[in-house]
This record gives C-alpha cells, structure tokens and sequence, in this order.
C-alpha cells in the first residue's frame, strides 16, 4: 500500500483513474488531476506547502517533489514527465515538459510549456526557462531550442506511455 496521509487536516486528492505505485508516498495539501501515475519509491510531500499536479503527469521512480515553507509551492501542468530521481522543488512547471532523470528544478523557478530539462542538469534558483527551449548542463543553461519532433516525439510520447505502463499495474 502506499502512504497517502494527510498532515495538519489537508489530505491528498487523487482521481481513482490514476495509478500510484505500492512504495509511494504521497501526503498533506496535494492535489492530482486525471491520468497521473506516481511510481515506485517516488515522494510527493505537500506537508509545508501545496502542490498542484495538473492532468497526464507521471512522476517516475525516485523522483520527489516538495515546496519550501510558507514561501515557494509547487505547481506542475499537464502532460509533464518527471524522470527517475529528478528533484522538483518549490517551482513552477506548466504543460508539454520533460524533465530529465535526475535533474534537480529549484525554488522559485519557471519552466514554460514545451520544454526539456536535461538529465542531470540542475536549473538554479529563480530561473525562467522560456517556452520552448532545451536546458542542460549544471548550472543549467539554454543549448537549444525544442523542434516540432521533440515535441511529439519524446515530450508527447513519453506522457502518453506512463498512462499505458499505469494500465499494467491495474488489470
């Protein structure tokens, strides 16, 4: 079973067609839209700040997402995949993102729709990454810009792939 518990009377709200790994955890002010997965050993903690999961967001194995207190929650939109390890903290992501295994997204930062975050890259504090743009590297930084067929190729396809893996665990 996975651990959903609230924390100081706010519970998780997570739609039953969503899939949340036997390892999960998941607890306090989180609120997930339709046809999320939150995979095994992944940690979803709004315990001292909201976080806000829109639709088709998948949050891979050993990812963990979280805020800082009282300053800096954590917003995700739709159509977004947090790789394998990757830190999401206190920031703010919108729709049609990557974010690569093990990168690290810092308080305060912005990452605009149709974007890649690349594996291991760490996007520093109150960074803006501009719709439609590739970042890599420690401290990360802008390589390129994001083509039609990354779109739908990878950022697109990956999303759409966690819903049909999700559709395994629950035949």
């Amino acid at each position: 079973m996975p651990i959903i518990k609230p924390v100081k009377g706010k519970s998780p709200q997570i739609p039953d067609d969503c899939f949340i790994a036997e390892n999960a955890t998941i607890v306090g002010e989180v609120t997930m839209g339709n046809q999320c997965s939150v995979w095994f050993s992944a940690v979803v903690r709004g315990d001292v700040n909201y976080i806000k999961i829109g639709n088709k967001v998948n949050v891979q194995d050993g990812a963990v997402i979280h805020g800082t207190y009282k300053t800096a929650a954590t917003t995700i939109g739709n159509n977004v995949s947090i790789g394998h390890n990757a830190l999401v903290h206190g920031c703010t992501i919108h729709d049609n993102v990557l974010v690569g295994m093990g990168a690290i997204i810092m308080d305060g930062c912005v990452i605009e729709s149709n974007c890649i975050i690349a594996a291991g890259a760490v996007v520093t504090k109150d960074t803006r990454v501009e719709v439609g743009s590739i970042y890599a590297g420690v401290p990360a930084k802008k390589v390129k810009d994001v083509s039609e067929a990354l779109i739908s190729g990878e950022i697109d396809r990956i999303a759409n792939n966690y819903i049909e893996y999700s559709s395994w665990f629950k035949e």
